[in-house]
């Protein structure tokens, strides 16, 4: 069986579904060695004289590596000097389900919510989570709500719906009107890096990269968004340190919001309200690689969102313990 991939996420590990793409595309030919998988992957920025139609490379790999099918369009192209949004539509509604049909594709998928309208084979579509259609702050405007309700009739209308967890099944089926049997949770697993305790010297740097504390201390690990609930999770552990002489630090971990807005407040003007900056401190961004460590080096692990698709983070910090 022919397996066309919608590769639009490809190399961009800073997102949940760039990470969630770059580990299927590791390990789908050893679990499915019957199969040959060929990623399609848009070529925007290059010239609009680059190889007109679609440029298709690793031609001479073994049938069951992964293939990889760079699909160049000039419209695409143009369109992302004006908005990246209109070119990443494109891609999904036109560009990729043309590059199906030329390659014979048995079968789409779509590992993140933005499948075809239309295309020449079945359809199998990943639904992490249904945040867009659930949580009034993540709606967006009129062009993203317009966005979400395409992505939800095509979702309907594909051959079957890959999510994360029982929860987002559920969901899913009761919001989208899917048919059971049509929605499949497969869950999701730490990356093998966190199956190896790291060594004592790793953990030293990692300690000292990060200016963690020595005493114990409690780790968030995460975005910034609304429902993290990270300014609560702030508050709560203020609410600890007024009540004990002596607690453990707080380590809040991640890239912080360049503004404080009501969909990505910044939790460190809510520390230096509550005086407890001596307690928490701020690491930035955090290098996947050093993960591991981190969630070892940690007494224990803070995960408090009000809505996730599964919560990635909570397996990564069990497994490392």
């Amino acid at each position: 069986m022919r397996i066309a991939i919608n590769g639009w996420f490809t190399d961009q590990p800073t997102t949940g579904s760039g990470q969630y793409l770059d580990a299927l595309l590791a390990w789908l030919p050893r679990v499915g060695e019957q199969h040959e998988f060929i990623v399609v992957r848009p070529e925007i920025g290059k010239s609009a004289n680059s190889k007109s139609a679609n440029q298709q490379t690793a031609n001479d790999a073994p049938r069951h590596a992964i293939r990889t099918t760079q699909y160049v369009s000039r419209f695409a192209f143009h369109v992302s000097r004006i908005t990246p949004h209109l070119a990443k539509l494109w891609f999904e509604q036109i560009a990729f389900p043309r590059a199906c049909r030329r390659l014979r594709a048995d079968v789409a998928f779509v590992p993140y919510w933005g499948a075809p309208f239309w295309s020449p084979c079945p359809v199998v579509v990943t639904v992490h989570d249904l945040i867009p259609l659930l949580l009034p702050l993540y709606r967006g405007g009129p062009l993203q709500r317009a966005y979400t309700a395409l992505v939800s009739r095509t979702a309907r209308r594909a051959a079957a719906v890959l999510t994360d967890s029982a929860a987002s099944q559920r969901d899913i089926v009761a919001h989208l009107s899917i048919p059971p049997g049509r929605v499949h949770a497969i869950h999701l697993a730490a990356d093998p890096r966190y199956h190896a305790a790291p060594d004592a010297a790793e953990l030293a740097r990692v300690r000292a990269k990060y200016d963690l504390p020595d005493a114990p201390f409690l780790l968030y690990l995460g975005g910034f968004d609304a429902r993290k609930n990270v300014v609560r999770m702030v508050e709560a552990f203020a609410r600890v340190v007024s009540r004990q002489s002596s607690v453990v630090s707080l380590v809040i971990a991640g890239k912080l919001p360049a503004a404080d807005t009501p969909f990505t407040p910044d939790p460190r003007p809510v520390v230096a309200r509550l005086g407890i900056g001596e307690h928490v401190r701020f690491t930035g961004w955090v290098d996947e690689a050093d993960k591991p460590a981190l969630y070892v080096l940690a007494t224990g692990t803070v995960f408090v969102s009000e809505y996730e698709g599964f919560g990635l983070g909570v397996v990564e910090g069990m497994r490392t313990t």
